[in-house]
């Protein structure tokens, strides 16, 4: 675990107003935090350099691009161990399906967020993907009805 980088007011809410909106121009972003845009440009630098802000990204409709069907898929791997775990996260993030993989405590290793075309796809993926592998003990399938999004995250303090 990395350790907590000291954030100011302005870093906080351009992180608030970027999370709401990566694709804000650099002019906007400074007139809504009261800034320069140069200082700006600074800030968000910084928060890139120091590993606060990973990363910006689209967020899709999978139902859109043709897989209606979610699920999380809770899987126990045995032996769970690192010469297994390693190449088994890298074919997980290797299938178009899976859109996010969490090594998780517990009676289950991993959790699998994956987009699927219909049940049959899904039942592939479980049977050809997963429990074909010696490593996979068990699979456990959840559907996902329906997602909410959480609002921008802020240290504890904030």
């Amino acid at each position: 675990m990395s350790a907590s980088v000291e954030l100011s007011p302005v870093d906080l809410e351009i992180l608030r107003l970027l999370q709401n909106d990566a694709r804000i121009t650099n002019k906007d972003l400074a007139a809504a935090v009261g800034i320069a845009p140069s200082t700006c440009l600074d800030r968000v630098a910084r928060l890139r350099d120091t590993g606060v802000i990973t990363g910006q990204h689209a967020s899709v409709d999978a139902a859109k691009l043709g897989r209606p069907l979610e699920a999380f898929l809770f899987v126990q791997v045995r032996p769970h161990r690192r010469p297994l775990v390693d190449p088994f996260v890298a074919h997980l993030l290797s299938l178009p399906e899976v859109r996010a993989v969490y090594h998780l405590t517990g009676p289950d290793d991993f959790l699998a967020h994956v987009a699927t075309s219909s049940a049959g796809e899904l039942q592939r993926l479980v049977l050809d993907e997963l429990t074909a592998r010696d490593e996979v003990a068990r699979v456990h399938t959840n559907l996902v009805f329906q997602h909410w999004s959480g609002g921008p995250l802020l240290p504890p303090e904030a």
